[in-house]
């Protein structure tokens, strides 16, 4: 079995296995009180701006104070509070790119490294909300081995090991990191499928192709089953018919549930939708 296949596969499964029980990083600090005044503000100090008691959207003086004091701390309950900010204000498109220019990727990622668990978790969902914008993951690409080995040493079902996986979801996306995971395969199915509903790959995730579902989403796991084809293609061989036992992650993709689901898509009111749809069909 060739590692882009096998890469694609588990791209495939991190991303549609985890996708109806994925814990969105709640923002906590984001929106704006109403009624306040225009006026100059009294500056605030890097701790102050870590204060469950303020919730405005930070701006880059700011988000480079956290920084400063995030590499220079050596406090763990700091620690943990400005990574916790740090991530929240990742949430925003705008913030993943000031952090990146501010160079705090690297700031952040060395957290990855903390004997302390909690640190190592708030750090990995930090880079999490920092991966959903393309640039930032040509950096954050660097870390993936690391997460790996984390992902894979820790314990089952963990809050790191979650947030490990959710880290490598958003990296494998599309198809231009899936070959940093090409060694940790058989090891990432086994976490995949010995671990509780958080992690495990089962037959839900065939729901998230109903026609139901949001067209962003739809086109977010049709894309990753797209990649899947195309790397079976690349090898020359037929989909049809795999190899794999009854209940595995490939067995579902092309069982005859979802090629049901694949046709009833052929339909769908989106046409990029109905254009992945149609795409992916002919593979069945």
């Amino acid at each position: 079995m060739s590692g882009a296949r096998r890469a694609s596969w588990l791209a495939a499964g991190l991303i549609l296995g985890a996708g109806a029980c994925y814990c969105v990083y709640r923002l906590t600090r984001g929106r704006r009180r109403g009624g306040r005044g225009l006026g100059p503000r009294p500056a605030r100090s890097a701790e102050d701006l870590t204060s469950g008691s303020y919730d405005d959207v930070l701006n880059a003086n700011q988000l480079q104070k956290l920084l400063y004091l995030l590499d220079s701390t050596d406090d763990p309950f700091i620690t943990e509070r400005v990574l916790v900010t740090l991530g929240n204000s990742a949430a925003f498109s705008v913030n993943q790119a000031i952090i990146r220019e501010l160079g705090g990727i690297p700031i952040v990622g060395k957290k990855i490294n903390s004997p302390n668990q909690s640190i190592k978790e708030k750090a990995l969902n930090a880079l999490n909300n920092l991966s959903v914008n393309v640039e930032n993951q040509i950096k954050i690409k660097t870390y993936v081995h690391q997460v790996c080995e984390d992902v894979l040493s820790g314990p089952l079902n963990s809050a790191v090991q979650l947030a490990g996986l959710r880290l490598l979801t958003n990296m494998t996306v599309t198809n231009d990191h899936q070959h940093l995971l090409g060694g940790y395969i058989t090891d990432l199915f086994r976490v995949l499928l010995a671990g509780n509903g958080n992690t495990k790959v089962d037959s839900a995730f065939l729901a998230l192709f109903d026609s139901h579902v949001a067209a962003e989403i739809l086109l977010r796991a049709l894309t990753l089953f797209q990649n899947i084809n195309n790397c079976v293609k690349a090898e020359g061989r037929q989909a049809a018919q795999p190899s794999f036992p009854q209940g595995s992650l490939f067995s579902l993709l092309y069982g005859e549930e979802c090629v049901q689901k694949m046709r009833a898509l052929g339909s769908h009111h989106d046409a990029d939708v109905k254009e992945k749809a149609a795409a992916i069909t002919p593979a069945f």
